[in-house]
């Protein structure tokens, strides 16, 4: 019996000219992986949700309803406060790129940006307010001259410990900011 998924000679031919999923350049894609941290976090609150839950079932088997809904709520939001921590990033499309942090989502349409650069400068560590020095990629836009957006920095969650992947992702995003920006 022939298993032809398992086997090397199969005909790479027939598939050749169909699109792979990662191919759609109109859908928003994040360059890079979520780093240790930023995943680390958010399965520790992941698991703080799952024994807020337990607590749940266990108030609601005891008969207080009120208090079990309240601790259900609580767990909805830890759930969601750990679903957008693994949301958090710089996004690419060919419409433009998106920075998502965890209130707010900025998006900024390719012919309002005038470039995205490397650069070192004192960074904030693990997003604390505390400062060493780093790399950043920042963001300069056409419609707020003279004001920088930092999207990456060397020394955030997705990134600590892991330079040769922050060098990639920003060498990536600058890539797609220098092919879809227009020409001026």
């Amino acid at each position: 019996m022939p298993l032809p998924f398992l086997t090397a000679d199969r005909a790479f031919d027939e598939a050749a000219d169909v699109a792979l999923p990662f191919d759609d350049r109109d859908q928003w894609r994040r360059p890079y992986r979520p780093g240790p941290y930023r995943v680390g976090a958010a399965a520790l609150l992941l698991l703080l949700a799952s024994y807020v839950l337990f607590a749940a079932v266990i108030i609601a088997v005891a008969g207080d309803v009120t208090a079990a809904s309240v601790c259900g709520v609580l767990a909805v939001l830890i759930i969601a406060a750990a679903l957008r921590l693994l949301r958090m990033g710089t996004w690419v499309s060919a419409r433009g790129l998106r920075h998502i942090g965890f209130f707010q989502t900025r998006t900024a349409p390719w012919d309002r940006v005038v470039t995205a650069r490397t650069v070192q400068q004192p960074v904030r560590w693990l997003g604390l307010p505390r400062t060493v020095q780093g790399q950043a990629l920042v963001l300069v836009r056409r419609d707020r001259q003279g004001e920088q957006t930092t999207l990456l920095t060397s020394h955030g969650a997705d990134f600590l410990g892991r330079s040769t992947a922050f060098d990639r992702a920003a060498d990536s995003i600058e890539v797609w900011a220098e092919e879809y920006r227009p020409q001026s």
